[in-house]
């Protein structure tokens, strides 16, 4: 099989040298080990490999305030004193915070957020049918607030991106925290659906998604919400899955999918509790897939940093349909997945909290709400804007400059 024009893939081989702190669990290094081990299996000769540029003040506006954007433009760790009022205001910063200030804020969050936009394009102008951004997928930022290690919401921009032309968005969310952030900027709204599988109770962060928390006015029952337990297997929480997303599909016949991806939900997280497998995650992936329906795959949360970039790699060979070896080859942190060297890892012996009894009730309450849809919402024709650049003049970029295509060769809580 040689290199697919259909599935593009958006690498930046500096992102992961951002560092939120030395205790944080947030690491963007995970997403240089994911790269590399792209590199070493070769996915990446049949991709469409881009590099991400800096997302503009003005694109990343189009959902965050002003303000709050030319904060996060101006403040680093050497003058944080000169914004004591917006530190409190913006939720950032704070000593021991979810969301510090380290070197470099606002490029990173420009880099995670123009993977996402530019992803959308590609899906938007028929160049790719699957875009993946592994740097992005941070749902817990608000329109004027950071949360939960997320400054800007790449994935609600992507989402308005695609509004511009198409009527109707699902997004679907694997992490084991609740997607607050994207449900809490289209709660009132018909043309996005979003809907998402997460921990729930005992104060775990951040405290939302209730069976209940269904959207609101126009947007009522458009928010889906599957609240588990801790210790959910992959056959339990496929068994939920599967028929959720297959209504949701069949209701809602969203014109495109943003799939977060975050590995938290896998067994083995520092901060997650359920006991999924790479296999089992990646299903999930998979049969969203099926569907046929243009994808935008993005990241997400993740704080064992070995198991998302085994993660992340199986699940870029399952969007490309490609087989990869269980054993992992030598790549430049090859000592990080000693000492079996496998991307495959059995799930961990807990007790499975959520029994038949409980996800039967979860299963029949959310099939309900989705039920109360009797078909997919229809938009009023309006006059669709231009695109904002030409795609044929972009693939003739520089791969050595921002925002070209190629690849080098070498690869120098709560999300």
């Amino acid at each position: 099989m040689g290199k697919s024009s259909k599935v593009c893939y958006f690498m930046d081989t500096d992102i992961g040298g951002y560092y939120y702190g030395q205790h944080h669990p947030m690491k963007p290094h995970r997403l240089a080990m994911t790269h590399n081990l792209m590199l070493a299996y070769g996915l990446h000769q049949h991709l469409d490999v881009y590099r991400a540029r800096l997302a503009t003040t003005e694109e990343l506006t189009a959902f965050h305030s002003s303000e709050y954007i030319d904060f996060l433009r101006k403040i680093n760790p050497d003058n944080a004193q000169e914004f004591a009022k917006q530190l409190q205001r913006f939720n950032v910063g704070r000593t021991g915070g979810d969301n510090p200030i380290f070197d470099g804020l606002y490029d990173y969050c420009c880099l995670y957020a123009s993977g996402s936009i530019d992803g959308a394009k590609k899906l938007l102008t028929g160049k790719a049918q699957i875009a993946i951004n592994w740097a992005g997928g941070l749902h817990h930022a608000k329109k004027s607030e950071a949360s939960g290690f997320c400054y800007v919401n790449d994935i609600v921009l992507a989402i308005l991106e695609f509004l511009k032309y198409w009527p109707r968005v699902v997004y679907i969310d694997i992490d084991v925290h609740h997607g607050d952030g994207v449900e809490e900027a289209f709660y009132v709204t018909d043309r996005v659906m979003t809907v998402s599988f997460h921990k729930y109770g005992d104060n775990f962060f951040p405290g939302t998604g209730d069976i209940w928390d269904k959207g609101s006015g126009a947007g009522e029952y458009y928010a889906v919400n599957v609240p588990l337990k801790d210790g959910i297997d992959d056959e339990s929480y496929f068994q939920i899955f599967k028929p959720v997303v297959e209504k949701v599909f069949e209701t809602f016949q969203p014109s495109a999918v943003v799939l977060q991806c975050g590995t938290d939900s896998l067994a083995r997280d520092r901060l997650g509790g359920f006991n999924l497998t790479v296999k089992g995650h990646a299903r999930c992936v998979d049969f969203v897939k099926s569907f046929g329906v243009p994808m935008l795959v993005v990241g997400g949360g993740g704080y064992n940093i070995r198991s998302v970039a085994r993660c992340w790699l199986h699940e870029t060979s399952v969007l490309l349909d490609r087989e990869v070896d269980d054993r992992i080859p030598y790549n430049d942190y090859w000592e990080y997945f000693a000492p079996e060297y496998r991307i495959h890892q059995p799930p961990l012996d807990l007790p499975n909290k959520n029994n038949p009894e409980y996800l039967d009730k979860v299963r029949s309450k959310v099939l309900e709400n989705i039920r109360h849809l009797t078909c997919a919402p229809s938009v009023q024709m309006q006059e669709i804007p231009p695109m904002m650049y030409d795609v044929d003049e972009e693939e003739e970029m520089d791969p050595d400059v921002r925002g070209g295509k190629g690849v080098e060769s070498n690869d120098s809580h709560w999300v």
